[in-house]
């Protein structure tokens, strides 16, 4: 996990002292966490909560994208190949105990967005769909800022000659296994 973000604390129910001065949460393991009841308990896997943290902190304005550049570029790979999928979780780690767990993110974001407004509104993002989606208690969220997407990094590629064969059709049937002829 990062080192370089404080935790994050929230208001947390205490539960009133039982009879006695004895802390009835202190008595019932099932009374600290939902998901362990009298009936049994809920196992919520790292994958989980690593792609409800890459949601919600896409869902906020300013954020470009969830993982590093060169995450960015295996997507936009992937994202061109027939059938395969990309993958949502790229740039966020967890480390997840029984009821509670810490996230770090590795965040693009637009240029022109306040980073501390952005990170902000993803750190609150990512608290309330986790601890909605899975009933762990998220402790800290880390937010690494690796790069600022900037407008012209979304120019499209010089025009290639009319006739001539794009490096994506010649990358295609070098995998069919036939040649392409160059104008």
């Amino acid at each position: 996990m990062t080192e370089n973000t404080s935790a994050i604390t929230h208001g947390t129910d205490q539960a009133e002292p039982a009879p006695g001065g004895q802390n009835s949460a202190a008595q019932s393991p099932a009374a600290q966490s939902p998901l362990l009841t009298a009936f049994g308990a809920t196992t919520v896997e790292e994958t989980v909560v690593q792609k409800l943290s890459a949601i919600a902190a896409r869902e906020v304005p300013g954020v470009c994208a969830v993982g590093n550049i060169a995450r960015r570029t295996l997507d936009a790979i992937s994202e061109r190949i027939p059938g395969a999928r990309t993958q949502v979780s790229g740039g966020v780690s967890v480390e997840k105990g029984d009821r509670q767990t810490a996230i770090d993110l590795t965040v693009i974001v637009e240029y022109g967005a306040s980073i501390v407004e952005v990170t902000e509104n993803v750190r609150r993002n990512v608290i309330r769909a986790v601890e909605h989606g899975t009933g762990l208690e998220v402790v800290e969220v880390n937010i690494s800022v690796a790069d600022v997407h900037l407008p012209e990094d979304d120019e499209q590629p010089r025009e290639i000659a009319p006739g001539a064969p794009s490096h994506s059709s010649r990358r295609a049937a070098e995998v069919r296994g036939s040649t392409v002829q160059e104008p």
